[in-house]
């Protein structure tokens, strides 16, 4: 497991290109300013500075400039707009992006232009845009890792089968999608940390939907099984670890121990089942599933057996 550390930095070039599409933006000055970084993975609305308070000015985040912004912009003098960008682009921003499809003014265009700071503008209403953009700059400075193993959706429950090679990951994760489950990722699954505890995987764009079986090949799960058993990406809620069976192996009979497998630093409850002729694998991580599913709800069945266990001893020790 190769472990990638945060960006530190993205260029700003690099976050419209990847987030154009979602976040509806468009390039409305010259691309000169799209080699600029982008330092901290927020947005700052800089309608103090632009009434000339810089103290505790942001300068390393994008700016975004919404309706109130514009609105205090278009009332200003031309010349007053020129001064007021100057200040802005001297403190290092990285770009500016305008929400609301909103024109920019002709002093704005040109003290952008000549400073070479990129401006977008967006048909974005300024709080949807503000949601969308931190969650994806979050993604973008974020730690993440790859792993290799195949990543199916249990009923909610993002579940990771790993395992060696050949010990039978694939065939259990297509009968589990023949049970009515989703597939995520096949092979080698992508390792986001998008938050304080949570881990989101996913696969590769260009095998998404496809999976690899042994001795048939590659196969398209969504013309098989419908497009419904395919997900582009899962917070993952447990490991799920196949070891090859041996005599004498050690094997969890009451499952009171609680084992973890640890992504990025977060740790993710970890079941380890024994392969062995005879064992429906499938069966066994759906039911793992399940009783992961309980947990998140407050019932454990092992604790709840062993309080009852305890209980039923206590009541014999006072009638014997």
């Amino acid at each position: 497991m190769e472990i990638q550390k945060p960006e530190e930095k993205i260029s700003v070039r690099d976050f419209y290109n990847s987030f154009k599409t979602p976040l509806a933006l468009e390039i409305a000055s010259s691309e000169k300013g799209l080699d600029k970084m982008i330092l901290e993975p927020t947005l700052n609305r800089p309608a103090l500075a632009i009434t000339g308070y810089y103290k505790n000015f942001a300068a390393k985040r994008i700016q975004l400039f919404g309706a109130g912004e514009m609105a205090y912009m278009r009332d200003l003098s031309p010349e007053d707009q020129v001064e007021t960008m100057r200040k802005m682009v001297a403190s290092g921003i990285p770009c500016v992006v305008i929400s609301r499809g909103l024109a920019p003014t002709k002093p704005m265009l040109d003290v952008l232009a000549e400073s070479d700071v990129a401006l977008m503008r967006t048909k974005m209403k300024t709080k949807e845009f503000s949601a969308e953009l931190l969650m994806n700059l979050e993604r973008m400075f974020s730690a993440r890792t790859s792993i290799h193993g195949t990543l199916i959706d249990i009923k909610g429950i993002g579940t990771l089968i790993r395992g060696d090679s050949g010990i039978g990951k694939s065939e259990c994760a297509l009968a589990l999608i023949d049970h009515g489950h989703s597939l995520v990722a096949d092979d080698l699954v992508y390792c986001v940390r998008t938050g304080d505890n949570t881990i989101t995987g996913k696969g590769r764009e260009l095998s998404r939907g496809y999976m690899e079986c042994r001795g048939i090949g590659i196969i398209n799960v969504a013309e098989l099984f419908g497009i419904r058993c395919v997900r582009p990406e899962k917070k993952i809620d447990i490991v799920v670890t196949f070891i090859e069976w041996k005599q004498g192996i050690v094997e969890d009979r009451t499952g009171l121990e609680r084992n973890y497998f640890d992504i990025l630093g977060i740790q993710i409850p970890h079941f380890m089942i024994p392969v062995r002729p005879g064992r429906d694998m499938a069966r066994l991580v759906e039911v793992a599933a399940m009783v992961e599913a309980l947990r998140q709800m407050g019932h454990d069945g092992a604790k709840a057996f062993n309080d009852r266990l305890i209980a039923h001893m206590a009541k014999s020790d006072r009638y014997s």
